[in-house]
């Protein structure tokens, strides 16, 4: 029986491309840099699975994703005109992965979800840029798991073990929440249940990856509410203790 909701969060519950955008063109009108603020996301985060990589490989001793965001950034900075702005306002820029807003049905799907089962993030950010986040878009999670927390980035198979540890469950009463197929797959190989969430619009309108589940989850949704309809949680929350 499944007892525990791992989420990912980067796309499944956040919308990191607006997010990163916004604050940009916010650092461009102040500086005066015309490059296109969609296209600054992308190559940003563009160079977060290559740098997650190294340290997957061994090539490289753990660090924290806001360690690898600020390098990621420098890799990106001359072709944005970013070389010359303030440090306060580098650091400020590095930390839009702190301030990333929510999908609308996030806050209260999850709590819906909450409603029935342990949810934790399952994500390969750092407990401070979740935890910014998560106070920011109003996330209740019952625990923020993730990178910092266990040591690996996903998909490595011990980024999913050690989380269900860490909740105290075996995998199988664990289930992985994701718009991306490929973080599903890497969990059920490891034993965990897996449901797919449709996030279209992730990579903007010319989205092409994860549009459909490529492999028989056990549940497909739309957004978290159709998920908690599927999973038979409360369609009513009150949000109690905070």
């Amino acid at each position: 029986m499944i007892q525990a909701l791992l989420f990912d969060v980067f796309g499944t519950v956040v919308d990191w491309r607006s997010g990163i955008s916004k604050d940009f063109e916010l650092i461009s009108k102040k500086y005066k840099i015309n490059k296109n603020s969609k296209q600054f996301a992308d190559d940003w985060r563009g160079e977060y699975q290559p740098s997650m990589e190294k340290v997957r490989s061994g090539n490289r001793e753990f660090v924290k994703l806001d360690i690898l965001h600020d390098e990621n950034l420098k890799n990106i900075s001359k072709n944005y005109g970013l070389d010359f702005i303030s440090k306060e306002d580098w650091d400020w820029l590095v930390k839009s992965w702190h301030r990333l807003p929510g999908w609308k049905d996030s806050s209260k799907g999850l709590l819906r979800l909450k409603s029935k089962f342990i949810i934790a993030s399952q994500s390969n950010g750092n407990i401070e840029l979740i935890l910014n986040m998560s106070k920011k878009s109003k996330l209740y999670w019952d625990m923020i798991l993730g990178s910092e927390v266990v040591g690996y980035y996903k998909p490595q198979p011990e980024a999913y073990l050690v989380a269900c540890e860490k909740v105290g469950l075996d995998p199988s009463q664990c289930m992985m929440v994701a718009a991306h197929n490929n973080d599903l797959s890497a969990a059920r190989q490891v034993g965990m249940k897996t449901a797919f969430v449709l996030r279209s619009n992730e990579h903007g309108i010319n989205q092409r990856s994860d549009l459909k589940p490529l492999e028989s989850w056990d549940y497909v949704a739309n957004d978290f509410f159709d998920l908690a309809d599927k999973l038979g949680c409360e369609t009513e929350v009150i949000l109690n203790g905070f």
